[in-house]
């Protein structure tokens, strides 16, 4: 089967995402030029390393056949995303800001699948180089570097199809393009991203951001991370309160279908209007935030975290203001936080617990479960008892009144009992490393969701660096599968895969 494979070709499109990374970290290198933080000779040698490496793997595999199937699509995925992290290392390793290699792949893989948990305890002693390179990471790993590549493919002669399906595997069902050229999409949506980032960059710094913390945050949020270039995250602004909505409104769009966005943009409101997904969306966000706010209203005293002034702004907006930015940065995975929301009350961190395995939208940003296929599993649950009571009749299951195909609904029941099965094992393996319960249950459930923050001792006041060393191997290994969603990677460990037929 080895020989089957289109070696030359994957190690071509591996070089050029090398080449990608160190351009990257090129930018890093002039952020340190800029800032004068003494970083530049190591960051540019980080660079140099990698973009040779990706230029020499190009030269060596470049007379290949250009066609990629969907094996070789799948290891591309795969291996150019552990490339991207392994690579990704440098900056942090020439600069001694992190040296232990357990923490490098930690911290690198969580920028790369925007998870956002840490191992580092003071990020504002980091030169300033290294906080625009964390963030940058996050940046890249959000659209997807794939997504980037794929755009250049066809100039190469190389179709990308099969990299952009096994990247953003998605459901099958939201078959919208905004183009009927894969590389024009990815285009469009690199284009809607940057976009995005830049206005949220400006309405940062106007509110009273630096423009260095507002462009790092922006890059995180913008992909649905959780680095901050603060130690408190988003809480070292809770003296601002409209920084924090601008952040909010950000965190909720980058968990919207970028195709919507699209759409928004160009003027059609009534296919976001229509848009089922969206419509549950924004319901299940708004429900969450209502009872968030009622039990923080009620029960917790928040001039603990919240320097406001109590009656300047008064105690329910800051409760609603609270609850909104929890709920949405959970929600979409993006993992940001303002205060300690495990110490709220045990029926808070119960209910952001179980919204861990929310997602945001198909088609954004957000890691987790996705919308979309929470609606699948009711409508099929719901359908199951008038299937029950009519067991002759044909009941399709319909989305955007459409009929959903019933491989896509078994691929959809498939990914979430595999999800809850990884959950499980993976919370197993942590607690058999010493976690109590609590930590295991949120570092699994974070780790596979790309949220961020977790329970317990990897709560949003602590960070991930008091995990043993297999136990933050094992946490690395599930963002990377949470990130791809599931398939892609463990496809790899099956079989079949290796198989002629």
């Amino acid at each position: 089967f080895m020989s089957k494979l289109n070696k030359k070709l994957i190690f071509y499109i591996i070089g050029m995402l090398l080449i990608f990374n160190g351009g990257a970290m090129l930018i890093s290198s002039l952020v340190s030029l800029i800032v004068n933080d003494g970083a530049i000779r190591e960051i540019t040698l980080s660079a140099v390393i990698v973009i040779v490496l990706g230029c020499l793997i190009m030269t060596f595999s470049k007379n290949n056949i250009r066609q990629i199937n969907k094996r070789d699509g799948y290891l591309i995925v795969t291996i150019g995303w552990l490339t991207m992290v392994f690579s990704g290392m440098l900056p942090y390793y020439l600069t001694n800001s992190i040296t232990y290699f357990p923490n490098l792949l930690f911290e690198t893989m969580s920028g790369y699948t925007t998870t956002g948990s840490t191992i580092l305890n003071d990020i504002e002693a980091l030169p300033k180089s290294i906080v625009f390179w964390r963030s940058m990471t996050h940046w890249l790993g959000g659209m997807g570097i794939i997504v980037l590549a794929i755009a250049i493919l066809p100039l190469l002669g190389i179709g990308g199809m099969q990299l952009f399906s096994a990247e953003s595997p998605g459901t099958g069902i939201n078959g919208d393009k905004l183009h009927p050229r894969i590389s024009d999409t990815a285009k469009r949506l690199w284009m809607i991203y940057v976009g995005l980032t830049i206005t949220e960059t400006v309405l940062l710094n106007l509110a009273g951001m630096s423009f260095f913390d507002a462009i790092n945050n922006s890059m995180s949020n913008i992909a649905s991370g959780g680095f901050s270039s603060r130690n408190a995250s988003i809480g070292y602004w809770n003296n601002i309160p409209i920084i924090q909505y601008i952040v909010i409104v950000f965190m909720f769009l980058a968990g919207t279908n970028f195709i919507l966005i699209y759409f928004g943009l160009k003027g059609k409101i009534k296919k976001i209007i229509k848009d089922t997904e969206f419509k549950w969306y924004v319901s299940f966000i708004s429900i969450f935030v209502i009872i968030s706010t009622i039990s923080l209203y009620t029960s917790v005293d928040l001039t603990q975290t919240d320097v406001i002034h109590p009656q300047v702004f008064g105690k329910f907006e800051s409760s609603f203001r609270h609850a909104l930015f929890q709920v949405v940065a959970i929600v979409t995975t993006t993992g940001f936080v303002t205060g300690d929301f495990t110490s709220w009350t045990p029926f808070l961190t119960m209910l952001f617990f179980g919204i861990m395995f929310m997602g945001g939208s198909s088609g954004s940003t957000s890691g987790g479960v996705k919308v979309l296929r929470h609606l699948i599993l009711i409508k099929n649950g719901m359908l199951e008892f008038k299937r029950s009571l009519h067991p002759n009749a044909i009941i399709p299951l319909r989305h955007n009144n459409s009929v959903v195909e019933k491989p896509i609904v078994i691929h959809v029941l498939a990914f979430f009992i595999l999800y809850l099965i990884l959950f499980i094992i993976g919370a197993g393996v942590l607690s058999l490393l010493g976690l109590d319960f609590t930590s295991a249950i949120g570092g699994s459930a974070s780790s596979i969701g790309n949220v961020g923050p977790a329970l317990g001792t990897l709560g949003p006041i602590s960070n991930f660096d008091s995990l043993p060393v297999l136990g933050k191997y094992w946490c690395a290994f599930l963002m990377l599968v949470g990130r791809l969603e599931l398939f892609t990677v463990l496809i790899l460990f099956t079989p079949y895969f290796w198989r002629d037929r």
